[in-house]
Formats: C-alpha cells, sequence, structure tokens
C-alpha cells in the first residue's frame, strides 16, 4: 500500500485532490452542505476543507481494497468518488503552481475516497496553529454518493 505524506498550503481553509486533466474548478461546489461536511466534489476533483489556511500535514494511502474503518480515531470522516482517467492524481493547494504540484501515479478508474480528519479542535486563538491533519484512504470502488461517516462535535 504505497503512502504518500505531504504539507500543503491550504490556502482558503483547503486543498485538492485532482485527475490530472479536470479543470480543477470548485467555485460553484463550496455550498453550505459542502462547507458543513468540509468536503466539495466536482468532475475530476475534491476539495477537502481544512481549519486552518496554513499548512497541513496530508497523508494519503492508495490501497487495493476498502481499508477497515476505524471512525474512533478521528473527529470526522466523509467518503465520495472521484474519477481519475489520465492515471495521475494531483495534490494541491489551491492556489499552488499547478505545473509544479505534487502527482501521484495510480490505476485508470474511479477511486472511493476517505477522508479521515484528526485533531480538529486543536486550533489555536489565532487560527495559525493546530495538530489537525487530514488523512486520505483511497481504492477503486464503483461511484456512490457523498456519506458523511461521522460528523464532528460542534
Amino acid at each position: 500500500m504505497p503512502r504518500y505524506d505531504f504539507e500543503l498550503f491550504a490556502d482558503y481553509h483547503q486543498f485538492y485532490l485532482q485527475d490530472e486533466p479536470a479543470d480543477g474548478n470548485l467555485g460553484d461546489a463550496w455550498t453550505e452542505d459542502a462547507s458543513d461536511r468540509l468536503l466539495a466534489v466536482a468532475t475530476g476533483v475534491i476539495g477537502v476543507g481544512t481549519i486552518r489556511n496554513t499548512e497541513v500535514p496530508v497523508t494519503i494511502e492508495i490501497f487495493e481494497k476498502e481499508p477497515l474503518l476505524d471512525v474512533t480515531r478521528f473527529d470526522h470522516v466523509v467518503e465520495c468518488s472521484l474519477s481519475v482517467s489520465s492515471g495521475r492524481i494531483v495534490v494541491a493547494g489551491c492556489t499552488d503552481y499547478f505545473p509544479d504540484a505534487a502527482r501521484i501515479d495510480v490505476r485508470a478508474g474511479t477511486y472511493r475516497v476517505r477522508v479521515n480528519y484528526a485533531n480538529l479542535n486543536s486550533l489555536s486563538p489565532d487560527g495559525l496553529d493546530g495538530n489537525d491533519s487530514y488523512h486520505l484512504e483511497l481504492w477503486l470502488a464503483p461511484s456512490t454518493e457523498i456519506s458523511v461517516l461521522k460528523r464532528r462535535a460542534a
């Protein structure tokens, strides 16, 4: 199972995973519901909401099959689908220079993406520091609707 660790600049409180040729436009996707679930989805791209708009730790793991679900370790867990026709996933902050953004080579197909959010209540009073982290698990699976498996406490 390949694992990738990043420090991404989460400008505007978000970072992206997208199929390389996708346009990456999530302007209309950040609805009130999307903001509440910390996840926006458009064709070929997902936006993961963050509690800080500074650098955040992001881990991405690619699995052969659905990994075990362990919501006890996380504050918030959501799942969605991501179509990757190119076989390359771009991982970037929303204001990163796209040609320099990280890429992950994968088999082309539709992936289920489970986003696990940890330590969301660790934000400092100034909103710049915290121990929040974002763990993404991907595996090939048929496309399904967005689902919130565990909702963060308000």
